[in-house]
């Protein structure tokens, strides 16, 4: 299972983009483990001044603004897919 933490204090584009990435991971069957992280000293820990914050399995993936799917996708590409990264 991918842990997936979404830095942000909790304002639209933080919830919109923890949505988007549900949805991304349910419609290609990735399995995930989500938590949504609002306390500003964890966020800072990260090195996140930009929010929404994306973190996967402990690495910085995405800081500042709504991602798209496509790059949502990417993320985890190589986790759910490592011989073939065009299966999901």
């Amino acid at each position: 299972m991918i842990e997936v933490k979404v830095l942000g204090t909790g304002c639209a584009n933080c919830k919109a983009t923890q949505k988007l990435i549900e949805k991304v991971c349910s419609d290609n069957a990735i399995p995930i483990s989500i938590e949504k992280i609002e306390d500003t000293a964890q966020i800072m820990s990260y090195g996140i001044m930009s929010t929404p914050g994306v973190v996967v399995d402990g690495k910085i993936a995405h800081a500042g603004g709504i991602p798209d799917a496509k790059t949502v996708l990417s993320w985890f590409k190589s986790q759910c897919c490592p011989t073939d990264n065009d299966c999901c």
